[in-house]
């Protein structure tokens, strides 16, 4: 089983990926943690031992922490983590901005859920 942190500020996220990824639910192949701040999903990671998270799926632009300043925190003190970021914004500075910081990958908005499944898919058999 995979356990995916999602960062969100919008808690839609929520119900949208519980219904898209409905038959892995289920079948128990993936797990969500929904934290809807940076600062929310810092405090999750930094509360549970040993981390049971594989990978975070964060947006980039939210109130307080952006997702950018989540990332660079994750990749110092939770450095086996990987990283996805999620943007409607999928312009140069954000792309090479999250991969100078260390992101694993980078996904727009609107989310193409086939290709992020089989992203993660790929993930879990790596």
């Amino acid at each position: 089983m995979i356990k995916i942190m999602i960062v969100d500020d919008e808690q839609d996220v929520e119900s949208l990926f519980n219904q898209k990824f409905r038959k892995d639910l289920k079948s128990h192949n993936l797990e969500f943690q929904f934290a809807f701040s940076a600062e929310g999903a810092l405090s999750y990671l930094g509360s549970i031992n040993p981390i049971d998270i594989v990978l975070i799926l964060s947006d980039i632009n939210m109130p307080g922490k952006s997702g950018l300043d989540l990332l660079k925190e994750v990749k110092v003190n939770f450095p086996q983590l990987k990283v996805m970021m999620v943007t409607a914004y999928g312009d140069k500075e954000n792309y090479d901005q999250a991969y100078s910081l260390g992101a694993d990958d980078f996904i727009t908005k609107p989310i193409d859920f086939e290709t992020l499944r089989n992203k993660i898919i790929a993930l879990q058999e790596n």
